[in-house]
């Protein structure tokens, strides 16, 4: 008897760019279940409700990859709307989150609001959506409390601003380190495997091995 290789997808993704920064919240979900998590909801609250509609998924779950306002802009909303917990990011952006109206403010977004989430993440903690579960890790640099989901049964992870395609987080901002950045990356990301795909807060996603061969801020080129 053949042995049939299990090809079914076992998540799927949709990116809702949002807020004037493009930034991607991301609706992931488990295939076999249709739970889903909304990551980053920085924004333009009533479009992600839209997609979530559209998917016709069941989100359970709020998760955050850091506190900059582009990420964090929608999360209050869209908590009470849904009536979902939010999750995420480290503590050490709690300073972010209890700004979250002054820092919109800068870039005039309105109707945002400060927030504390249902729980904190730290180096080692594990979630999960459905039967999906994600290994946590704590990568400051761009924020201090910067943390990244990583899937290792299906070599995924989302990273949040701490690497990009081609690039890396910004760290001229308030917390930011870029010598702690590329720590994280380093000590952190590349360790995962050439093989692993991710979804950035910005832009196209990539793989840590195209990473570790193109990015200037990795090979030395900058």
């Amino acid at each position: 008897m053949t042995q049939q290789t299990e090809t079914k997808a076992r998540a799927g993704a949709i990116i809702v760019p949002v807020t004037l920064f493009e930034q991607n919240c991301t609706i992931l979900w488990c295939e076999a279940t249709k739970k889903a998590v909304v990551i980053d909801p920085g924004g333009d609250v009533p479009k992600i409700a839209a997609a979530i509609k559209q998917t016709g998924v069941t989100v359970e779950k709020i998760w955050l990859t850091h506190g900059h306002i582009d990420h964090v802009g929608g999360a209050a909303d869209l908590r009470d709307a849904l009536k979902v917990e939010i999750v995420g990011p480290h503590i050490a952006d709690k300073f972010l989150l209890d700004n979250v109206v002054t820092s919109g403010a800068r870039f005039g977004m309105t109707g945002v609001r400060d927030f504390a989430p249902d729980r904190w993440l730290a180096e080692g903690d594990q979630v999960s959506i459905g039967e999906l579960t994600f290994d946590i890790l704590h990568c400051p640099g761009h924020s201090p409390g910067s943390v990244v989901y990583f899937n290792k049964e299906m070599r995924f992870a989302h990273v949040g601003d701490v690497l990009f395609n081609g690039s890396v987080g910004r760290s001229d901002i308030p917390g930011g380190n870029h010598d702690t950045l590329i720590k994280s990356i380093k000590d952190k990301l590349l360790p995962l495997g050439d093989d692993v795909g991710f979804i950035c807060g910005h832009g196209p996603g990539s793989s840590i091995g195209q990473e570790r061969m193109t990015n200037p801020f990795l090979t030395g080129a900058t």
